[in-house]
């Protein structure tokens, strides 16, 4: 028996003194936990080892690549992995996992060279990144990210998408929000088809947990951090110490110089067009447009089953205040992917008609519906959603019938909001699902 108990620690020795370090605690407040002891400043945090706060506690977290790892109270949390390879960032992996409460994290410089890798698990989600500062949310059945900067990807985990994968969940039940949809977050439920986009309100995690006044602050338009938090002012962990200039050290005053005019130069950049497409092939139908082509000149804003969209470099769109504008369908192509169990499964073409798409930019919202025609009947579709203030449509079926979710554009590349386009997927019957790209003008 006492050999047994000596092997057996031994061996829990070993595991432990393989564990890598993943990063350092630089701030604590509040009661906080770092594995079965409290949690202090200057301590290293390990790969698996639990986190925790109490319903008064705080805790920094500056991981090995110089990110932020940050848990507000009564929450449990694990870097589970923070392998950083800085020769080849294709070997970096690294896995964060939230079990409960309201932790944010912003990406170091290991995640923005190998984003592949990078996964944020919840007990009901996976979230990848593109490089970003994101806080989320989650009890055991509930999670909800928003987006600080940067842009996140968010999936259920169904299908494909499992809790021991690495990387990000990419397809049709997957959601990207980024920081450009301001109050708006992602929402997934447990056993729900794919995640919802959500308004502001009072369960976004900076409402159910808000942060510390010292917490550090994303400068607007970038990842860095803001020098207004404690630890920036006292740990050089986080910022440069400022120092406080007194007065006799003021040079003198300069004497004032006559502004000269303000010339104004007219934007000449090419409005930002629409590309999108098929990028796999269905069949004997090979691809319509080359994805790693596209998207080394373009901007990805929608990678949703077999087709992609990209947006064109060039002057930004942003919507009108106010108005609404009407659309009539003018491109589609569509697929139907019926189930019939026993892991048979058939894909169909399909054609789409009588499309219509209304954008009413007052309420920042828009409505759109179409007939779905396959070999043997006219199945009605319909979807609605948000729109975002630089011309992204965003919709939620809810997992409803006949409903779809969308992910799209608008354009000012056929005069002021003259067009639009969108990918979108649904569910017809529990056997059918559906999968298409649509321009409208």
């Amino acid at each position: 028996m006492l050999k047994l108990f000596i092997i057996a620690t031994l061996a829990c020795a070993a595991q432990l003194s393989h564990a890598a370090d993943a990063g350092k605690i630089i701030f604590v407040a509040g009661k906080a936990d770092a594995g079965e002891q409290p949690a202090v400043e200057g301590a290293t945090v390990q790969e698996g080892q639990m986190l925790s706060t109490g319903a008064d506690g705080f805790l920094y977290v500056k991981t090995v690549d110089n990110g932020l790892f940050i848990l507000r109270p009564q929450t449990k949390a694990r870097i589970v992995t923070y392998h950083v390879d800085k020769q080849n960032p294709a070997n970096t992996r690294i896995k964060l996992e939230l079990l409960s409460g309201v932790a944010r994290s912003k990406s170091g410089e290991a995640v923005k060279l190998a984003r592949q890798n990078f996964r944020f698990n919840t007990p009901v989600a996976a979230i990848g990144v593109r490089g970003t500062d994101f806080t989320v949310f989650t009890d055991k059945d509930t999670s909800r990210v928003a987006v600080i900067s940067g842009g996140v990807v968010v999936s259920g985990f169904v299908g494909a998408c499992r809790p021991d994968g690495a990387g990000p969940c990419e397809g049709a039940t997957s959601r990207e929000l980024s920081a450009a949809q301001r109050g708006q977050l992602v929402q997934v439920r447990r056993g729900q088809a794919a995640p919802q986009l959500l308004e502001a309100s009072p369960l976004s995690p900076d409402q159910v947990s808000p942060p510390r006044a010292d917490e550090p602050l994303a400068k607007h338009g970038g990842n860095s951090q803001s020098d207004t938090s404690v630890e920036a002012k006292k740990n050089a962990d986080l910022a440069p110490v400022i120092r406080k200039i007194s007065m006799a050290d003021m040079p003198p005053m300069p004497v004032p110089v006559p502004t000269p005019p303000i010339v104004v130069v007219p934007d000449t950049q090419p409005e930002r067009n629409i590309v999108w497409g098929r990028w796999q092939s269905v069949g004997i139908a090979a691809p319509t447009i080359n994805y790693a082509a596209e998207g080394a000149k373009n901007e990805l804003i929608a990678l949703n089953g077999y087709f992609a969209l990209f947006r064109t470099p060039g002057k930004d769109y942003v919507a009108p205040n106010n108005g609404s504008v009407g659309f009539s369908l003018r491109g589609s192509e569509a697929y139907v992917v019926t189930e019939y169990g026993g892991g048979i499964i058939t894909t169909s073409k399909a054609s789409l008609s009588s499309g219509t798409l209304n954008v009413d930019f007052g309420r920042r919202s828009f409505a759109t519906s179409m007939d779905l025609t396959t070999k043997d009947e006219l199945v009605k579709l319909r979807g609605e959603g948000s729109v975002t203030g630089d011309g992204r449509l965003y919709g939620d079926a809810a997992g409803r019938h006949g409903y779809l979710n969308i992910q799209g554009l608008l354009s000012n590349e056929r005069g002021s909001s003259g067009t639009a386009a969108y990918l979108f997927d649904g569910r017809i019957d529990d056997r059918r699902t559906v999968n298409g790209g649509t321009t409208w003008r």
